[in-house]
């Protein structure tokens, strides 16, 4: 009986062993991006994201909790704006950092969440005019630590934020195409 314990034994610590050099050999990087094609100009596009003000009208967060405790501190728009948020279990609570603004090309965003757990990523938004439209490309990239790794082993980050982004596309393109 004794030999049966310690063999259930070394083989759970060797099924151990392989899941964490599986994990560990998992890639250290994330990257999810979306796209959509917008009937207005990229001024009208661009404004709707770099005031973070207005992303209440598109983002796909905006309607997940109502009475979140929203605030917004240094510049009003553009570079320097800080979007901060304190919410219920399904939009946690971080603050957004708006580090670059070019006009009207491209938005970099640093995101920061505090709960459900820390972590900090770049959000960045491309605005590629096409005649009397304008393709915005919305991606967030990240490094995943060892946790991160072996959460994602279960659980597709581009299947859980890629719904969140293509549902803030289409609204943002309804938005800004009634703005034009």
């Amino acid at each position: 009986m004794k030999k049966i314990i310690v063999r259930i034994l070394l083989g759970l610590a060797a099924l151990l062993v392989i899941f964490l050099i599986v994990v560990a050999l998992q890639p250290s990087t994330y990257k999810i991006t979306r796209s959509a094609t917008i009937s207005a100009p990229p001024a009208t596009v661009f404004a709707l994201i770099n005031d973070f003000h207005k992303w209440e009208a598109w983002s796909p967060w905006a309607k997940l909790d109502p009475s979140a405790k929203n605030t917004f501190e240094g510049a009003p728009a553009g570079t320097g704006a800080i979007f901060k948020w304190a919410g219920n279990d399904k939009v946690g609570e971080g603050q957004m950092t708006l580090t670059d603004s070019k006009p009207p090309e491209q938005i970099l965003i640093k995101l920061e969440f505090i709960k459900p757990f820390p972590s900090a990523c770049l959000t960045e938004f491309l605005f590629k005019p096409d005649g009397e439209k304008t393709t915005v490309t919305w991606t967030m990239s990240g490094e995943k630590g060892f946790v991160s790794k072996a959460f994602c082993m279960f659980m597709d980050m581009d299947k859980m934020v890629g719904g969140d982004f293509e549902k803030g596309l289409v609204s943002l393109k309804s938005v800004s195409e009634a703005a034009k």
